[in-house]
């Protein structure tokens, strides 16, 4: 009985649980978030689709293997390399913007927080708006709702929008409200396009935005709502629209349009920018000045 038990055992030697170590937790966490992430990433734009359609592909080659179909395997094998190469130009758009998205995450403003928060006039904390400037934007907007006239400004953040300046023509004045309305007038040879604006300076008009491809969007809506949203899912801007068919406001942001704004809540939507980054440059301040400390102790030591 004893050598039947020992031999049963033995069959099951495969029954082993390796030892887990707190790496391998971390390892399993760390590819779990990341393939959640790319999940996420599918189901939110048109990859969803291009994948359905290379999972149909991989159904066909598993039938053909299946049934012993030679030829088709041999030119399934034969082009999988180019294959490879034609998902990633298809995907193009989509890979950008996913690296976009992972280079604007916060966690790079613990890395290199002394880096990032600067007092330089291309720093964070240049490219808030002053209470000037707001002011200046609620009331061009407001004016130009009741007039109906159209209107689309994108106020940079911490992504550059340098390609989508250089289309434009270069202003580099102040942010005023008679400035703003002026270039909006109808029919003027810089109402067309966007205009851009950068620590608290229009840096440059009529300058030409991406358009988004999304389809859930109001039908409604037209070219300068579909550019502003475009224009937030590409960076970090912010970007204000004012239509010419109804004169309402909107603001597009993080490829949300948030519409039918009044004066105040304009106004509430433009400080809170200010909020984030001054909330970011506080967190960065005393990040810096704890690595800092660490660098005098160790030097003294």
């Amino acid at each position: 009985m004893k050598d039947l038990l020992t031999e049963f055992v033995a069959n099951f030697d495969w029954f082993y649980v390796p030892k887990i170590r707190i790496v391998d937790v971390i390892e399993i966490i760390i590819l779990s978030y990341l393939l959640y992430q790319v999940i996420l990433w599918v189901k939110k734009t048109r990859a969803w689709t291009l994948f359905k359609g290379v999972a149909v592909l991989g159904l066909f080659a598993c039938i053909a293997y299946i049934m012993q179909l030679n030829t088709i395997l041999w030119i399934f094998k034969n082009t999988i390399s180019v294959g490879i190469i034609a998902v990633i130009i298809l995907f193009q758009p989509e890979l950008r913007r996913a690296l976009e998205e992972l280079g604007r995450k916060k966690i790079f403003s613990f890395m290199v927080p002394d880096v990032l928060h600067t007092d330089d006039k291309n720093s964070v904390n240049g490219n808030r708006l002053t209470e000037e400037s707001i002011q200046a934007l609620v009331g061009a907007a407001m004016n130009m709702s009741k007039s109906k006239t159209g209107a689309l400004i994108v106020i940079e953040q911490d992504v550059a929008l340098g390609e989508y300046e250089t289309t434009g023509i270069p202003i580099n004045a102040d942010v005023s409200k008679q400035l703003i309305e002026n270039i909006f007038v109808h029919n003027t040879p810089l109402h067309d396009g966007a205009v851009i604006i950068r620590n608290n300076k229009i840096v440059a008009a009529t300058c030409y935005l991406p358009l988004t491809g999304r389809d859930d969007l109001n039908k409604e809506l037209g070219t300068r709502h579909r550019a502003a949203v475009g224009i937030s899912e590409v960076s970090d801007s912010i970007t204000l629209i004012v239509s010419e068919e109804t004169g309402s406001i909107s603001i597009a942001k993080a490829g949300t349009l948030t519409r039918n704004l009044d004066a105040e809540m304009l106004k509430k939507q433009l400080n809170s920018v200010n909020s984030n980054k001054a909330q970011s440059r506080r967190f960065a301040i005393r990040k810096g000045g704890k690595r800092r400390e660490k660098r005098k102790k160790q030097t003294s030591q």
